[in-house]
């Protein structure tokens, strides 16, 4: 994984973006809020969507069902994600991980590693990673990410 800014110029400001709409997300004690915004491989916006937008939903669970699983602006597209993708879930059938490897995305840009608060072995880089997916981290925006579940990190 590179943790270094990427090539694509706009990664920072879609990820920006993508931590901004983490903030538009329903409070939950049980939950991480978390935005995340998917991009055609021209800077063009696909879709977007947040944390809890409809119930028991995740931020990339989101943003993806919005755009047809063979929607041709995925192959190239980057998703950016305010969080770490899960590799748990106890509400859904598939994880934020799986449904990533299911579409044609293959570059995911995450500001935060997901902290040991409700799963002790989160590994969402590592598991798109092994599955041939480009990971990018940009640790600059990951305390902008926690500081919008303070709420979760400071009981």
């Amino acid at each position: 994984m590179s943790s270094a800014p990427s090539s694509g110029s706009g990664d920072r400001r879609w990820l920006s973006l993508a931590v901004e709409l983490a903030g538009q997300c329903p409070p939950s004690d049980t939950a991480f809020s978390v935005g995340c915004v998917i991009v055609d491989e021209h800077g063009a916006e696909i879709s977007r969507g947040f944390s809890r937008e409809r119930p028991d939903l995740h931020a990339e669970e989101s943003a993806l069902g919005k755009v047809a699983p063979d929607d041709e602006r995925l192959r190239g597209a980057t998703l950016y994600s305010s969080l770490e993708p899960c590799t748990r879930r106890r509400s859904r059938p598939r994880t934020c991980a799986e449904l990533i490897l299911a579409s044609p995305i293959r570059r995911v840009v995450v500001a935060w590693r997901e902290p040991p608060v409700f799963v002790a072995d989160a590994h969402g880089v590592q598991a798109l990673e092994a599955a041939g997916v480009t990971v990018v981290e940009i640790p600059e925006l990951a305390g902008a990410a926690a500081r919008t579940n303070a709420h979760i990190l400071d009981r």
